[in-house]
């Protein structure tokens, strides 16, 4: 009886693993729109530090930055169509939301501004990818142990899209890395290029 309920479980977690999407990686040339706020266009780095920039170094994408300082995922919504008209991207990287909590903004709000955009970015045919943004915490920034917004892997879960956890959060919890308690520094900037990396590697989207 105890070897029959060890192969049904084993049965039931190896259909559990078929059920998560499969991705193809993208070649190297592709075109990738990394989309959001200051932290996306580099914000507290020098010119060509930005983790777009590093990131196209590491996959031999060809990487837009569409990074607009100070902007909300509730405007981001508006510029999304337009950005994936001019650029056509295969895959787009989305991070916002931090200027949205800074406001105050309600959470399910955030939600479903950030819902709007990775739709978006499906129905023009691209592949989206949400970037987690920490949760708005000035105990958590001080004492170095940033967390990812819940709505972050509660949408990606509920639009079917992969995550890119915890990077964004780490980075901003050492003080070494971050260049003011919001913005990387550029050796920060590297560090969170290489954790989408290592992510999107993970979801099979960049080839090892």
């Amino acid at each position: 009886m105890r070897r029959w309920l060890l192969f049904a479980l084993t049965l039931a977690l190896a259909a559990c693993g078929s059920d998560r999407p499969k991705y193809a990686p993208l070649p190297p040339g592709s075109v990738v729109l990394a989309f959001g706020d200051s932290v996306t266009w580099g914000t507290g780095a020098a010119r060509g530090e930005d983790y777009p920039t590093r990131l196209a170094a590491l996959s031999g994408w060809r990487i837009e930055n569409a990074g607009v300082p100070g902007d909300l995922a509730e405007t981001a919504r508006n510029r999304i169509d337009e950005a994936l008209e001019e650029h056509a991207p295969r895959l787009v990287l989305v991070e916002l939301g931090g200027n949205d909590f800074l406001r105050r903004r309600p959470e399910q709000d955030v939600a479903e501004d950030l819902r709007a955009i990775l739709r978006s970015v499906k129905a023009a045919g691209a592949q989206p990818v949400l970037v987690a943004v920490p949760a708005f915490s000035p105990l958590a920034a001080a004492t170095s142990g940033l967390k990812d917004a819940l709505i972050y892997r509660r949408l990606a879960d509920e639009e079917a899209v992969p995550l890119v956890g915890a990077v964004f959060a780490d980075v901003l919890s050492d003080t070494k890395l971050r260049a003011d308690p919001i913005h990387p520094n550029a050796q920060g900037y590297h560090r969170l290029a290489e954790g989408i990396a290592e992510s999107l590697r993970d979801h099979g989207l960049l080839a090892n």
